[in-house]
């Protein structure tokens, strides 16, 4: 099922190029949409199938529709450094320095106030440094996990969307330049658990404007993305919501102000945003 926040935070199903508006039909409060989605991440194996074949909802064109983020805010981000080995290698020759792997580092948080959606523009902080964009697979938590081997974290993931880690190059620690608002849009919905047979699997590609700069594939994880919820949850507790990114393959490059940024997951969806100047000129 691909659950999906729009306009005015009501809640809607995505078929084909349709989206079905269930606000009505489940507990949904558009006032205060983070509850309402951990109340149906709680609820959804007994609702799942009333869901699927409701139609008695509104249903608009998906292309009429402004999408928001899909998980609306979220009380942390843990994010995956240099976990594709291709990547570490890029990072070494334009920078002569090759960044240590997941393995060594595990996992790094990013403020939850730079999550934005699929509509949004990527506000460019700082003028005159180096921002680039970093394609992703994420996911969020469905349930609470405390010490989840990677063999059973399937059983504790909601769902899958496309996510992009926007990142300033620097000496910065990387949660600092990592986290700028608008610096984690995602989208452009949830593809719950079960649609995705195998997460570890999946292609990803990046255009800016018409350039193909990323395209990679998730088979190519150092830390699949079982293995990433399982350093997470040895970390901290995750609840639901909490969303991982689990890394960036090779391909990654600078953004500038007038591009157009495109993230494609394969199974899971893409969505476009713009690139703007988030600074005073």
């Amino acid at each position: 099922m691909k659950i999906a926040i729009f306009n005015d935070y009501l809640l809607g199903i995505v078929k084909d190029d349709k989206i079905v508006d269930i606000t009505n039909k489940v507990q949904w409060n558009k006032e205060t949409p983070f509850n309402s989605l951990v109340q149906l991440m709680e609820q959804f194996d007994t609702i799942k199938q009333d869901l699927e074949t409701d139609e008695t909802g509104n249903v608009y064109n998906l292309a009429d529709v402004e999408l928001q983020a899909p998980v609306p805010s979220t009380s942390k981000i843990w994010a995956a450094p240099v976990n594709y080995r291709k990547h570490q290698e890029e990072m070494n020759k334009q920078f002569n320095n090759a960044p240590r792997t997941i393995e060594e580092i595990k996992l790094f948080l990013k403020a939850p106030s730079s999550l934005s959606g699929p509509s949004d523009p990527i506000l460019l902080p700082m003028e005159g440094r180096r921002t680039d964009h970093e394609a992703e697979l994420g996911f969020v938590v469905g349930k609470k996990a405390r010490n989840v081997k990677a063999e059973d974290a399937k059983d504790y993931i909601f769902g899958y969307f496309a996510l992009l880690d926007i990142s300033i190059r620097g000496n910065e620690e990387r949660t600092w330049r990592k986290s700028f608002d608008t610096f984690t849009p995602i989208g452009p919905w949830i593809v719950t658990a079960d649609e995705i047979d195998d997460p570890n699997n999946l292609d990803l590609k990046l255009w800016v404007n018409d350039e193909l700069r990323q395209d990679g594939s998730t088979k190519n994880l150092i830390y699949d993305c079982f293995k990433c919820f399982e350093a997470a949850t040895q970390n901290m507790t995750l609840y639901p919501g909490d969303i991982i990114a689990t890394g960036t393959p090779e391909g990654v490059g600078p953004i500038k102000e007038g591009d157009n940024v495109r993230i494609h997951v394969e199974n899971v969806g893409e969505f476009t945003v713009p690139v703007k100047a988030g600074y005073e000129a």
